[in-house]
């Protein structure tokens, strides 16, 4: 499946550096402008699915560029700036942007909102539409939103399939304890919580008592990874 493009418009060289590498490392494809004439020039190349866009560009006002994007364009738009003052905010908003983060911000924050604007705008961006794929003996069907070991289902509540569809997504790779939180149940969640622990736990034992060839191992101060043994 084409993986979500994402155009990042911004003249500080070295914070498009760190959001390219960031977004790269999330499974996006990432094109870059500096200025709004790059970011005409590229968006009638090829539409991207989500546009970051920076306020203050060298050569015209980011919320101009976002005007005119709106004029015929839907695709979602995230402003990035250094201003925070409400009115400002709600100029962005009014001129077609559809979410606002201010410099600096947190990379999760960064993250979780562009998965959220391709979730509401392009649902075919970001949901796989094949019937499923295997790590080991662990089936995962997507379209049933099951969880198979050698065929037989694992009774899974909606939040358990989510935990295992993406560390299934993602074998091998550690995934940090707030890359799962964001994954499971959104960005806004108290990173106090022990829910994710409990439910790792549960999962564990359902993988154990189907006789999977696969574990769930702990990253220890980091998160947990899905190895095929």
């Amino acid at each position: 499946m084409k993986t979500a493009e994402i155009l990042l418009v911004d003249d500080d060289r070295f914070l498009v550096d760190a959001i390219r590498t960031l977004l790269k490392g999330e499974g996006f494809t990432v094109r870059e402008a500096n200025d709004a004439a790059d970011c005409y020039k590229l968006i009638a190349e090829s539409v991207p699915d989500l546009l970051i866009l920076d306020w203050g560009l060298p050569d015209e006002n980011g919320l101009t560029v976002c005007r005119k994007l709106r004029q015929d364009h839907d695709f979602p738009i995230v402003m990035l700036t250094s201003r925070s003052a409400t009115v400002d905010k709600v100029l962005g908003l009014e001129m077609g942007a559809d979410d606002y983060i201010t410099k600096p911000f947190d990379a999760h924050e960064l993250v979780a909102r562009v998965r959220v604007q391709l979730r509401r705008a392009r649902p075919v961006a970001t949901v796989e539409v094949h019937t499923g794929f295997s790590v080991g003996s662990l089936f995962i069907d997507e379209v049933g939103r099951l969880a198979k070991v050698d065929g037989n289902p694992i009774e899974l509540t909606e939040t358990e399939f989510k935990l295992i569809h993406y560390l299934a997504k993602n074998p091998g790779r550690a995934l940090s304890r707030e890359m799962l939180f964001e994954q499971v149940w959104g960005y806004e969640i108290d990173f106090n919580s022990n829910s994710l622990e409990v439910m790792v736990y549960r999962f564990r034992n359902k993988l154990e008592a189907a006789k999977a060839n696969v574990v769930i191992r702990t990253r220890r101060a980091y998160g947990y990874q899905l190895e095929h043994v």
